[in-house]
């Protein structure tokens, strides 16, 4: 038979091979978004850059290349080195789970639930090669060196021994190995400060979640998506009283955890008076009564999902002040930590008087009034 050389394969093949090698190893960068709320974007550079120095010269590496993103300005890049192929094995070698290999890929270090097997007599200080199991087939606790496919994903001093591990009955939780060099050198993102930037994959950086209950809404937005040639817009059904579940994650569609959205559009179903134009309404006082009572629980589901210092922007297409500001007294009657903010730019008028809102609330009010012959004469009203 002959070999076959990679000049007789399709181009579309080989495009492919190449895709799948590369998805094989780590990004070339890691970026973190700057929560900007929090403090100036440079000092929390700064600071950033200080924190990861030290990480790097505990392990005796080099600091990395740290950047502003140059169209992002919110996007600190933190750029990868590797692969390090030129690292002495040792003769000493812990498999760990699959997941646990693909972390340490991104600059993770190993937790102890990752271990699965380890050597007769490994003790605290041993250097260590750590290998991750592809396949799952190295069971816990293994003692002989495990004969599955493996690869390797670096160096690492232990901070458990076997015994530790394996035979204590302790419930042991923690950094089990540090990685002092491996195979990629990349920030380990454990040790950064959650109030001052956020580990995101720069194709994230920018997403947008939408859920509507209504399929008809939601095959609106992709085709708006669509036309706009935009893919940042990731639009589901969903029925937003619904929307929030302490056992979800972030990584699909809805249920998202509470705490997890930077901002937040609460464009909610309403009396919808202020469309225009319009010749007859159908509603009767019961159906707008109705209204208010329905944008408070979807009002709820938002502030749980909002994260703390998060902008969450409540709109209207309706003039009744029950739906409008009499809501937003209401919101900051029951949610403690929230307050009103001057909106930029503000183009409408100011809100309307309502018991619970001052003067200086009524003016980061923005109220568009379908009276007034301007840029106020919309139809939306908040």
């Amino acid at each position: 038979m002959q070999e076959t050389g990679t000049s007789d394969i399709p181009a579309y093949l080989q495009s492919l091979l190449t895709v799948l090698t590369e998805t094989c190893t780590p990004p070339a960068y890691t970026t973190l978004r700057i929560n900007s709320l929090e403090s100036n974007k440079d000092e929390i550079f700064q600071h950033i850059q200080r924190e990861i120095s030290k990480i790097y010269k505990d392990r005796d590496r080099d600091d990395p290349v740290m950047y502003i993103h140059p169209k992002l300005s919110e996007v600190i890049v933190i750029e990868s080195r590797g692969p390090n192929y030129h690292h002495e094995r040792s003769d000493k070698e812990v498999i760990v789970d699959l997941a646990c290999g693909m972390a340490v890929l991104r600059g993770a270090d190993i937790f102890v639930q990752g271990i699965m097997g380890a050597p007769t007599g490994m003790q605290v200080g041993d250097k260590v090669s750590v290998y991750s199991d592809v396949d799952g087939q190295c069971k816990k606790g293994l003692i002989k060196p495990f004969t599955g496919k493996k690869i390797y994903v670096g160096n690492g001093v232990t901070k458990v021994s076997r015994e530790e591990l394996f035979c204590s009955g302790k419930d042991l939780s923690g950094v089990g190995i540090l990685m002092t060099e491996p195979l990629y050198e990349a920030p380990s993102l454990m040790e950064f400060c959650p109030h001052l930037v956020f580990p995101q994959n720069l194709p994230s950086i920018g997403r947008v979640i939408a859920f509507d209950k209504t399929l008809k809404k939601v095959e609106k937005i992709k085709k708006n998506c669509d036309n706009w040639k935009i893919t940042c817009v990731e639009p589901y059904v969903c029925d937003a009283t619904k929307s929030v579940d302490e056992a979800a994650d972030l990584s699909g569609g809805p249920p998202y955890p509470p705490g997890c959205f930077d901002r937040i559009l609460l464009d909610g179903p309403c009396s919808a008076l202020g469309q225009r134009p319009a010749y007859i309404s159908k509603l009767n006082s019961n159906s707008l009564k109705s209204y208010p009572t329905y944008q408070r629980k979807l009002f709820t589901k938002a502030v749980d999902l909002l994260k703390p210092g998060g902008v969450l922007v409540y709109s209207t297409c309706t003039i009744t002040l029950e739906e409008n500001e009499k809501l937003v007294a209401w919101a900051l009657r029951t949610f403690e930590n929230l307050k009103l903010e001057p909106q930029t730019p503000h183009i409408g008028g100011c809100g309307r008087c309502c018991d619970g809102l001052t003067e200086e609330d009524l003016k980061k009010l923005q109220y568009f009034d379908p009276c007034v012959s301007s840029h106020e004469d919309t139809i939306k009203t908040m």
